[in-house]
């Protein structure tokens, strides 16, 4: 999933891409390295001016083409993904800082000359320039960092230390005679300024610019740049392995390839996710900012070069040669993430912000849904008013359920069949009052099975009992010889006068012991395939045969139960659609498991970090804890924005995207490292135990987190299988 999510902007990307792969092939570049290093203009240069791509983000009244950065972060994702040389990704980076200055004559007439196609280049705030004022504008001197695009540039947006904080001028790239340096990146020029005593007229001050949004707004970008690196990677490297054989079968098919190349497709949808909540952030105050830009430096930027590296090592010795391309996105991305900073910087900088706020999700809606219906948010206020009112817990709950308000997205009369849009605003105004949405637990699971395929009796027997806390349920699905390999299960389903007597086995029952009823999937048919001879029972808990025996975990708590079944008598009315139609039904069950468990894995993990943090003295044991919690904020923040582009997909009228597997595999993997970090920060303390969620009990809880909704191995299985179509061992 790229970082476009509108038509509008899908068609950016398709014809960005078009445009790149036309005029900028990698096979043209690799002639152009010495011209490109030299700061020449490549010649597809006036075709992408008269294109409008390097000024989709500048307004209508410079030239520009009116959009705004995130349809440039678009651009820049197939940039990346494609390889684009030369000076478009320097001269748009000056462009958008410059967009920052206040409004003037001055940055209406640089504006409008990079919108007519001059190239530019940034010399950041703190890259090394000083400026001392002089009767008639500013003096510079000083040597900078080596800068990408300033031998090809024309103009110079440069930000340098003055006596009051950073002077932004514009400068004439010649005047400050740019000195060659030799770039790991061949695609486009390297180049440092080295000077003593330039004089700058005052014609040339652009204004004050924050440098706090104005290195944002830089590292934004090239995170979506970033992501498009990634993009390449992981679409070439599948590409060969899904061909490329050994012992007689595609290097795709065998498990450890296929793991590695799945973590490279989560990383890479990650790094989008985070690319594009940085963009939308730059909007935000500065701690939202903060931490959306630095999670999406770790995730992308130092992510790029990491992923690049994976690339090569799934290309094999071939990916290691200079005429294979993997190594020029290797170069790309090592020359950005050097130019950004450490990696330790940014993690450093998300955890310092996520100790001072907590990024939120908050989703503009599309206006249209308050247009088209204005009196839905009116009437969902009103419900949750009236809800509230009641003096008793019970009657409250009542009166949500009746309002179709506890799972609005349950068809009437148990909900109220609100689309993914109405489902946004019915949690905002939970949350505008303070409140989280109840939940009835597993019967999220459950009853949405039971509303699609039961009858109309089993759905009047059980949906609303459910809503209404009366009803608790818990899934007999997996089985001591199946777990991963679900239809493998043996509990066996015996036709009898006016039912079925089930007889077997079922482990890891969470909650069975409170439970009233159960979701059952047995054998029906024993000679049918195994995908095809099951049947789906609802299960009385309480039934004569049924035995429920917790397990003990290592917290010490009894979260799960085996469960014997021993000739469990179950009327026809609780089979639920036909028999042999047990694992069509169960999918649907699992579908709505792996959405919730994805949602809330690792929930509360970054929270208990923090609190423990918060704790610390200062020190180096701090610092380190800082650290720590920014890796952990930074795929948290990731995370979230990932499941926000998936809302906003539904919302959109798109099919549902692969971001519920990416976030099942991430999820997990944030839960075990929050529980690594918490017991470095608790130090010799947290070997002592002081009850639930503590260090030690979080730790210890953490196989839960990876097993629930199937393990990470077998995610990575479904991710590399069904989303990359490697083929099966």
């Amino acid at each position: 999933m790229s970082i476009a999510l509108t038509d509008e902007q899908r068609a950016l990307a398709a014809a960005a891409a078009g445009f790149v792969e036309r005029a900028a092939p990698t096979a043209r570049t690799r002639e152009s390295f010495d011209a490109l290093a030299a700061g020449e203009r490549p010649g597809h240069w006036p075709d992408l001016v008269a294109q409008g791509l390097h000024a989709v983000h500048l307004g209508e009244d410079v030239g520009g083409q009116g959009g705004d950065l995130t349809d440039l972060a678009v651009v820049l994702e197939q940039a990346g993904r494609l390889l684009l040389p030369g000076p478009f990704v320097p001269t748009v980076l000056a462009g958008a800082v410059a967009g920052l200055a206040p409004v003037s004559d001055r940055r209406t007439a640089l504006l409008t000359d990079l919108a007519a196609g001059a190239t530019a280049a940034l010399v950041p705030a703190g890259a090394g320039l000083r400026a001392a004022r002089a009767d008639d504008g500013w003096v510079l001197s000083g040597r900078t960092d080596p800068l990408a695009g300033l031998l090809a540039a024309e103009v110079l947006v440069v930000g340098a230390a003055g006596p009051q904080g950073p002077v932004w001028l514009r400068l004439a790239a010649a005047a400050a005679s740019p000195v060659r340096e030799q770039g790991v990146d061949l695609t486009r020029d390297l180049g440092r300024l080295q000077l003593d005593g330039l004089a700058v007229g005052d014609g040339a001050d652009l204004g004050a610019i924050d440098p706090d949004a104005a290195e944002a707004t830089v590292l934004a970008l090239l995170a979506a740049e970033a992501a498009g690196v990634m993009r390449w990677c992981v679409e070439a490297a599948v590409e060969h392995v899904a061909t490329r054989e050994q012992f007689g079968r595609p290097v795709g098919s065998f498990q450890a390839v296929k793991h590695k190349a799945a973590r490279l497709f989560v990383a890479t949808e990650l790094a989008a996710a985070a690319a594009w909540d940085a963009v939308r952030s730059l909007g935000q105050d500065p701690d939202q900012r903060g931490i959306a830009v630095a999670a999406a430096a770790v995730t992308a930027i130092a992510g790029a070069a990491d992923a690049a590296l994976e690339a090569v090592t799934l290309f094999g010795g071939i990916g290691y040669t200079w005429e294979h391309d993997a190594h020029l996105y290797w170069r790309r991305a090592l020359g950005t993430a050097a130019a950004t900073g450490p990696a330790d910087r940014w993690t450093s900088a998300c955890g310092e912000a996520g100790l001072r706020a907590r990024r939120t999700a908050e989703l503009d809606l599309p206006v249209r849904i308050d247009q088209d219906d204005p009196t839905f948010r009116a009437g969902v206020a009103a419900a949750l008013d009236e809800a509230l009112a009641q003096p008793e817990p019970d009657r409250r709950h009542a009166a949500l359920v009746g309002a179709g308000l506890v799972s609005a997205h349950w068809p009437a009369p148990w909900g109220r069949g609100a689309s993914a849009e109405q489902q946004v605003v019915i949690v905002q105004e939970y949350a505008r009052r303070g409140l989280t949405p109840p939940t009835t637990v597993i019967g999220e699971w459950a009853v949405p099975t039971i509303l699609a395929h039961g009858t109309d009796a089993q759905k009047r027997r059980f949906a609303e009992p459910t809503l209404l806390g009366e009803v608790v349920w818990c899934q007999l699905f997996s089985e001591p010889g199946a777990g991963s390999d679900l239809a493998s299960l043996a509990t066996r389903a015996a036709k009898v006068d006016g039912g079925w007597r089930l007889t077997g086995q079922k482990v890891w029952t969470s909650g069975a012991h409170e439970a009233d009823w159960g979701i059952c999937l047995a054998r029906s048919d024993p000679q049918a395939p195994k995908h095809k001879g099951l049947s789906y029972f609802l299960v009385d808990m309480r039934s004569p045969g049924v035995d429920v025996r917790p397990l003990r975990q290592a917290t010490g708590a009894a979260h799960f139960s085996e469960v014997f079944l021993d000739d469990v008598f179950v009327p026809d009315d609780l089979l639920v659609g036909e028999p042999g139609q047990g694992w069509r039904l169960a999918t649907t069950t699992l579908a709505n498991e792996r959405v919730t468990i994805s949602s809330s894995l690792g929930a509360g993990r970054t929270d208990a970090v923090r609190d423990l943090l918060a704790k610390a003295p200062p020190g180096p044991g701090r610092d380190a804890g800082v650290r720590a919690f920014g890796r952990l904020q930074a795929r948290s923040t990731a995370i979230s924005a990932l499941t926000l582009r998936e809302t906003l997909r539904r919302m959109t009228g798109q099919q549902p995207g692969v971001g519920s597997s990416v976030a099942k595999v991430a999820s997990a993997e944030l839960s075990r490292a929050a529980a690594t970090a918490m017991v470095a920060l608790g130090g010799p303390e947290a070997a002592a135990r002081t009850g639930p969620g503590d260090p030690a009990d979080v730790v210890l809880s953490v196989p839960a987190q990876l097993l629930g909704g199937g393990t990470v191995e077998i995610q990575l299985n479904v991710v590399a299988e069904r989303i990359l179509r490697l083929p099966r061992g």
